[in-house]
């Protein structure tokens, strides 16, 4: 991975953050040289009180009346000082995860931290978010502030204006999954990116504990952490640089392990599905999933962050119209009330209307 990060000139100031929408490439300024960025003594800010009372309240919300946060509650101050306790002392041991199945409809094994362990995910990543998020290239979607699944869709819209010149030329899509990613990251090559930018040895030491808590032959992050998804974006950050840098595809989005590459010719999408899936085996230690990757005419429609998107309109994946139907059935069974029933409408109608669902939305509406 080396030309990935040459040093040829102080470029500390980089951010591969480009704020403007029309950022065809979303990425600019070169590449960041990693032996200009270094950060230490980080960890006394993991374990100061304000970070940790923060860290607190993100972690309890929408949760405030679980019976485990109203416990942690009680002696909360007593509770956070024994956190700071644990981290300053170098004591601190995270709890085994709790695990379920969730059928949603995909079958997910979700692995779930202790509520104490999840304020320490927190109180983590505020300290170490910003130092690499400057870093990933405009159109990485997921899990980031001022970005998510509608970002990722207006995103393509606007390429795929681009590419179509409005629609009066065809184009293909690469879209692509990779397989298993999140069983299959490497312990040893998320460190070694980590320690890129991080030089205080205790936080790369905490970060061990919090990843070897759900190890499994040195590999595999639980779906359901804090920490999951962002070390996720770090890991696939390399393929993000080299897909913008070493490839040069103006219109590549990536979400989580989905992503999209658009182009005039199918044969040069042919041609980078393989470079992408030889770097992914040979550096990263993944590979794309054989059946979930192809290269799709535009015209025929593609399955992206929950919708299908056609040339001139859109429509929700079935997934997305039967979880809100459940919910429905929930409230019906009594399992929630309207209270959460609402709340669970409001956020699917915002989501929704990103689709062409008028019709639909009014139909769900008219049996809430």
């Amino acid at each position: 991975m080396g030309w990935l990060y040459s040093d040829t000139g102080d470029r500390s100031n980089f951010d591969g953050n480009n704020r403007s929408l029309n950022n065809d490439n979303g990425f600019l300024f070169g590449i960041i040289p990693a032996t200009r960025i270094i950060f230490m003594e980080l960890y006394p800010k993991i374990y100061n009180l304000s970070n940790l009372i923060l860290a607190f309240k993100k972690a309890r919300k929408g949760k405030t009346k679980r019976d485990y946060i109203v416990d942690f509650e009680k002696n909360l101050i007593k509770n956070l000082l024994e956190l700071q306790k644990e981290l300053k002392n170098e004591t601190y041991k995270p709890k085994p995860l709790k695990t379920f199945i969730l059928r949603d409809p995909k079958t997910r094994k979700i692995s779930k931290s202790a509520f104490r362990d999840r304020i320490i995910h927190h109180a983590l990543i505020q300290i170490i978010e910003p130092i690499f998020d400057k870093t990933f290239i405009y159109d990485s979607c997921a899990n980031r502030k001022g970005r998510g699944n509608l970002f990722a869709i207006k995103r393509f819209d606007y390429f795929k204006r681009k590419i179509t010149k409005n629609w009066s030329r065809s184009a293909y899509c690469l879209k692509a999954d990779i397989k298993h990613y999140f069983q299959e990251v490497n312990h040893d090559i998320l460190t070694d990116i980590l320690k890129r930018k991080i030089k205080d040895s205790k936080v790369i030491e905490l970060i061990l504990k919090i990843t070897e808590n759900h190890e499994q032959d040195n590999k595999g992050m639980p779906l359901g952490n804090l920490t999951s998804q962002f070390f996720a974006n770090v890991y696939l950050n390399d393929l993000d640089y080299f897909v913008k840098h070493k490839l040069k595809a103006k219109y590549y989005i990536r979400y989580v392990d989905d992503f999209v590459i658009l182009h005039n010719s199918k044969e040069q999408l042919d041609l980078w599905k393989e470079q992408i899936n030889n770097f992914l085996r040979e550096e990263l230690k993944l590979e794309l999933h054989p059946e979930k990757s192809k290269i799709i005419l535009l015209l025929r429609g593609i399955d992206f962050v929950g919708f299908r998107i056609f040339y001139y309109y859109k429509l929700l994946r079935k997934r997305n119209i039967r979880k809100i139907k459940v919910k429905i059935e929930q409230y019906e069974k009594g399992i929630i009330n309207m209270e959460q029933l609402l709340e669970s409408y409001q956020g699917w109608q915002a989501y929704a209307r990103w689709a062409n669902t008028h019709k639909l939305r009014n139909e769900i509406l008219n049996k809430i």
